[in-house]
């Protein structure tokens, strides 16, 4: 029995340990309701609302095993809300940060991240000059890929009274800080009748910590 219980909790520890080492896997957060964020477009009369909620401080990117801002990428939690009785279709949706100095940024594709990661030299769009980069150990694991596919905001529709959220990244590497200043603009959102919605317009410059 004694030799029983030493083998039970040795079997513990190591599951302790193992589970400390991998860390636990992504969970995505749950949306709130889109009016509590700071950052957010409300469009009461077509009955949809969208939000965006940097995850640009240490304490919020925690949820992430990937150091995204190590390696250039800004993460934002997306999220769209449809208040309305019909589906609203987001299958052409365009998402833009735009920076205080008019640079225009498109969500950073899976692909490019993995690259970036795998190569701290690679960018995820070509620039006029070269730029000296900072050098980063960069490997990727599975665990890293399934994280990203994972967060990634991927809906294509929303549903009457429904939200749909995720992750969108973009390549920040060389901007200093894009926050100051920047919007998230939003177009291509149709509603059932095959109408596209007024653009959305997120200010992001009054942005501060939104409930999780």
């Amino acid at each position: 029995m004694q030799q029983f219980r030493s083998r039970a909790v040795s079997c513990l520890i190591f599951f302790l340990l193992a589970s400390f080492a991998f860390g636990r896997d992504f969970s995505r957060p749950v949306a709130q309701a889109c009016l509590t964020y700071p950052a957010h477009d409300d469009h009461s009369v077509e009955k949809v609302c969208i939000a965006a909620d940097p995850y640009d401080t240490p304490d919020k990117a925690r949820i992430f095993s990937v150091d995204f801002q190590q390696h250039g990428f800004l993460p934002i939690f997306f999220i769209v809300t449809n208040n309305g009785d019909h589906a609203v279709s987001l299958a052409s949706l365009n998402i833009q940060l735009i920076t205080a100095h008019h640079s225009k940024l498109t969500p950073v594709a899976p692909d490019d991240m993995y690259r970036r990661m795998s190569n701290p030299q690679a960018r995820t769009t070509p620039l006029p000059i070269p730029i000296p980069r900072k050098k980063i150990k960069g490997t990727i694991s599975r665990k890293d890929v399934d994280e990203i596919e994972s967060s990634q905001f991927a809906a294509h529709l929303v549903e009457p009274h429904a939200t749909q959220s995720g992750f969108l990244f973009f390549d920040v590497q060389e901007i200093s800080n894009p926050m100051a200043g920047a919007n998230l603009d939003v177009t291509g959102v149709f509603d059932a009748d095959g109408k596209e919605l007024l653009y959305f317009e997120i200010p992001l410059e009054k942005y501060s910590s939104a409930p999780q």
